[in-house]
């Protein structure tokens, strides 16, 4: 009798576990019509995204493959090489959503509280990166030794970031 009771308690225990840590970890989960595909290291975007979103994922494409460098895109929005900041930076500004290059530290006041809709910008002290239509943009984070702007499938922990968007996307 005892069992009956003690299982279920057990198991909402663990779902509550479970959900609850899922929130803290960026894991890339496609939904049709929401999602871009990574196909290669090309983002393809869903159709009928909102201009501004698909203006967003042209202008990472764009850099995709640039190498890393500290500093990078922070003076100039074109630049030949790109770091964390100045990659999320030159993508927000080619989609008409950033006037002029932002450190870490000024994105984790950029736009609204919170994930958006199309984009979000995760920032801390020291790193930022993006998710655009659900796919995560970011000069590393997933173990490999392949640093500098790249679309990203992997997951990656979110402990520490503060997600900002731009309003209304």
């Amino acid at each position: 009798m005892i069992f009956r009771f003690v299982l279920p308690v057990l198991m909402s225990l663990l779902l509550v576990q479970c959900s609850s840590s899922k929130k803290h970890v960026y894991s890339y989960d496609y939904n049709s019509g929401k999602t871009s595909l990574l196909l290669g290291d090309q983002a393809v975007p869903p159709a009928n995204l909102p201009e501004k979103v698909m203006l967003a994922i042209t202008a990472a494409n764009r850099i995709k493959a640039k190498p890393y460098r500290r500093g990078g895109g922070h003076s100039k929005i074109e630049d030949t090489a790109y770091d964390c900041s100045g990659s999320v930076s030159y993508v927000l500004h080619h989609a008409g959503l950033l006037d002029s290059p932002l450190p870490s530290s000024g994105l984790r006041k950029y736009g609204k509280k919170g994930e958006g809709e199309w984009i979000t910008v995760y920032a801390k002290k020291g790193h930022a990166f993006l998710v655009i239509a659900g796919l995560r943009f970011d000069t590393g984070g997933d173990g490999s030794r392949d640093v500098g702007p790249r679309w990203r499938r992997t997951d990656r922990s979110l402990k520490g970031f503060q997600p900002r968007h731009p309003e209304g996307l």
